[in-house]
């Protein structure tokens, strides 16, 4: 038997059981030292589309309590090269640190570039260099804005149990899209890592997607 995050027990002898009737189950667990500290690492599998998240835990996650929760789709030129056209990597180092200090989940989704995808998203990245914005790019190669889904780390949360968040987001559909599915919802401002390189893409994400941003 072990504990997520030090929460309620899991029996290895269930996963089995869980492969079969659950959307996203459970596949492996390790403890995982990083540069941020020590954390739980649960790896799901979206039966469905084949697609492998994670979630990020540390500290105690007593279910009867609000737990604080970052939702982060992945970026891999972002979360991974550290570019500096999108806020990204500052978002998810900052949730990392915070649940580290104070306990948390960070739920990683594998959907990247907004659900389009790292290659479609290299090929928008080029359209941006010729003037379009961010959701302008996205409609000229035939995507909608956003094609990014939550249902997984919905199911991902009721894993542990979890139906009270502090959702660290500035996009108002996360909290939506949960609030929809019985979570209740306390959003926590999460704006850190703008630069001059991605001012405008943070400003479209204002004007055109709605989220929840401040401006100098």
């Amino acid at each position: 038997m072990s504990k997520p995050g030090g929460g309620r027990a899991v029996d290895d002898n269930k996963l089995v059981a869980r492969l079969e009737t659950e959307s996203v189950p459970l596949i492996a667990r390790v403890n995982i030292p990083s540069i941020f500290g020590a954390f739980n690492l649960y790896g799901f599998l979206e039966k469905q589309t084949g697609k492998e998240h994670l979630a990020v835990v540390s500290g105690e996650i007593d279910a009867r309590k609000r737990i604080d929760v970052r939702i982060h789709s992945e970026c891999w030129t972002g979360d991974v090269l550290g570019s500096q056209k999108c806020d990204c990597r500052a978002q998810l180092e900052a949730a990392l640190r915070y649940i580290s200090q104070f306990g948390g989940i960070v739920l990683y989704l594998r959907q990247e570039g907004r659900g389009i995808g790292l290659l479609n998203k290299l090929k928008a990245y080029r359209l941006q260099e010729d003037g379009l914005d961010t959701v302008e790019a996205n409609h000229h190669l035939g995507f909608e804005d956003d094609l990014r889904t939550y249902e997984s780390a919905v199911e991902m949360l009721r894993f542990f149990g979890i139906t009270k968040v502090n959702l660290m987001t500035n996009n108002p559909k996360k909290v939506e899209a949960l609030r929809a599915r019985g979570i209740s919802v306390n959003r926590e401002a999460h704006q850190v890592g703008q630069t001059p390189q991605n001012l405008s893409y943070l400003k479209t994400k204002a004007n055109k997607s709605g989220h929840i941003l401040e401006f100098d």
